[in-house]
């Protein structure tokens, strides 16, 4: 027969010990294990087979796919229901309004409250809803530690959170009332930061379409019709040429996954290091002498040579603007023009433009990280001006496109916005956004008390 445990052995069961707490929290907080304060209770999925599992089924039940793009708090179902015979016949549970689900493996850390009754596939943990903790509470600090949760996960296909370790997660639990007024506070204030991302993101999109029409345009001829006309110069002095036919060289980067080095080296650039227009110098990775050798031998990029994304952010490109000895993956592609048919700006805009993207897009292959093949971009057909009208119609978007280029440093306030969420949940957890009331009960009493009833 089982011990019964006292209430002052619950109670130690319950609460992280003072010397393996992680953080200091207000004096009338306590550090609990989520696994002694509530259930965790995993999920099932019942036969695809047997078609009375689902057929006219009236069971909620959700996967970690319906979370995918999914941003509320609560949920009520995902895009399949099950029927009572397939709850029965399978390992799922039937949970109740107010249950946390987290995510548990691919991926980890999505996390929802059941807003009626559900059930769940075994891709959850998920934790009943307790008198010590409001499950909003929970829902935000489960959300502020995904790092924490992945990093107790295991596995060799894929991680996978397990019952046990999602029952060893430490919380700080402040007193019931102050955790609705963190979880005010924490909704207030990102309601703010949302508001304002919305915006950003809704001007950058309204750039976005201005800069395309621009682009379109230009490469019709309708930016420079006055300069023509001036010039007495005629639309049917436009040619169109196959990239491969203006171009001296169009090749890619070394197919072998590189070794990189720490102490020195040569840099190496891929797609990553591909923004709109410009390289970026700062995140870059080195390859040791050997490697280096062998690759510059075939590419040897240069000034002026215009990298191309193959994959990833397929499509956008960069023009080499420094004398810089560096290496590039297969990830990108070099294209170096001929100055006597083209300018390399002149082609560097041309990609950008809304033709040759969609041309780009439609040819991309494979599964998983679509390709850009160098056949598709060999074979990319331009209308190509003489060359004065070329370096008029940069001229003409590098006066146009300046304010959009300080526009895209709004991108910048978005990554800002994020890491003031993170920020703030920090604060949240550790007492410190000012919403604590010290002269309040503590809530390892009310933990007591509850554990008391059990």
């Amino acid at each position: 027969m089982k011990k019964q445990l006292t209430i002052e052995e619950k109670l130690q069961n319950a609460l992280v010990p003072k010397e393996e707490q992680p953080y200091k929290i207000p004096s009338n907080w306590c550090w609990g294990i989520l696994g002694e304060i509530t259930s965790v209770i995993g999920g099932g999925t019942p036969s695809s087979k047997i078609n009375e599992y689902y057929d006219n089924g009236d069971i909620a039940w959700i996967t970690p796919s319906d979370l995918s793009n999914y941003n509320n708090m609560y949920i009520s179902k995902g895009k399949k229901m099950i029927t009572k015979l397939g709850l029965m016949k399978s390992s799922a549970k039937l949970l109740p309004k107010g249950t946390v689900c987290l995510s548990s493996r691919a991926p980890i850390g999505y996390v929802v409250i059941a807003k009626n009754e559900l059930s769940t596939n075994q891709g959850f943990k998920s934790f009943l809803p307790s008198k010590v903790f409001k499950s909003e509470y929970l829902y935000w600090y489960l959300k502020s530690i995904k790092h924490i949760l992945e990093a107790k996960a295991s596995g060799t296909t894929f991680l996978e959170l397990s019952a046990k370790k999602a029952g060893e997660v430490e919380i700080p639990l402040p007193p019931i009332n102050e955790q609705q007024r963190i979880v005010n506070r924490i909704e207030s204030l990102f309601a703010k930061l949302d508001r304002a991302k919305e915006l950003i993101e809704n001007t950058l999109v309204q750039f976005e379409q201005n800069k395309m029409a621009i682009l379109h345009k230009a490469f019709t001829g309708e930016l420079t019709v006055k300069w023509r006309k001036e010039n007495n110069i005629d639309l049917s002095s436009w040619q169109n040429y196959q990239l491969k036919d203006i171009c001296e060289k169009i090749t890619d980067g070394t197919h072998q996954t590189p070794k990189y080095t720490d102490d020195g080296g040569y840099i190496f650039l891929s797609s990553k290091n591909v923004k709109s227009g410009k390289i970026d110098w700062k995140n870059i990775k080195y390859i040791p002498k050997d490697l280096h050798d062998i690759l510059y031998e075939r590419i040897a990029p240069q000034r002026d040579d215009i990298l191309l994304a193959k994959n990833g952010t397929t499509g956008v490109a960069a023009i080499v603007d420094r004398d810089i000895i560096f290496d590039i993956y297969v990830s990108l592609a070099l294209l170096r023009v001929n100055k006597k048919y083209i300018l390399p700006m002149f082609l560097l805009y041309v990609i950008g433009s809304p033709r040759i993207k969609n041309y780009f897009d439609s040819n991309l292959k494979g599964i998983g990280v679509p390709n850009l093949h160098l056949k598709y971009i060999r074979e990319a057909t331009i209308s190509v001006p003489i060359i004065e009208e070329q370096q008029e119609i940069v001229n003409i978007l590098d006066k146009l496109l300046v304010k959009y280029n300080k526009i895209k440093n709004l991108e910048q306030q978005l990554e800002k916005i994020e890491l003031l969420k993170k920020a703030i949940l920090a604060k949240a957890f550790r007492g410190e956004l000012g919403t604590n009331n010290p002269d309040e009960e503590s809530a390892e009493n009310l933990l007591k008390e509850i554990l008391a009833e059990k």
